[in-house]
């Protein structure tokens, strides 16, 4: 489920969609707003180019809808049923984990989108040397 091979393995690893070895963000995670989203511009293994056409992770605002609706509700849930927190502390616990989990959702986001186009080819790195 998470080898080499696995949409998994590319999305948790951030790794490149085709030949799961190029790295796919400049830097490591990081909260500094210039660089957490910032990608290299070819795969420095197999050449995939990560741009493909203009503005094409702005398709990554829909996952990252998902995934912020998905946090709301799993922290309005723990924050009600676990902790007993009125409507306003939940709200607040929402709030504080979104802005927490911004720079995650948006690395996330890009890496399933372009996920959801590219598929894993095990001779991609063969096929450019």
């Amino acid at each position: 489920m998470f080898k080499k091979g696995s949409k998994l393995y590319s999305i948790l690893r951030a790794k490149c969609p085709r030949c799961h070895q190029g790295e796919f963000y400049v830097s490591k995670f990081t909260y500094n707003p210039n660089k957490v989203t910032k990608i290299h511009d070819n795969c420095e293994c197999c050449n995939l180019k990560y741009m493909m056409e203009p503005s094409f992770f702005y398709g990554a605002m829909y996952v990252n809808y998902g995934l912020t609706v998905a946090i709301s509700i799993v922290t309005f849930l723990i924050a009600t049923l676990i902790f007993n927190a009125s409507l306003l502390q939940s709200f607040a616990a929402i709030i504080i984990a979104l802005v927490v989990l911004v720079p995650f959702n948006l690395r996330l986001a890009r890496i399933i989108w372009i996920n959801m186009f590219v598929s894993y080819d095990k001779d991609a790195v063969k096929k450019v040397k």
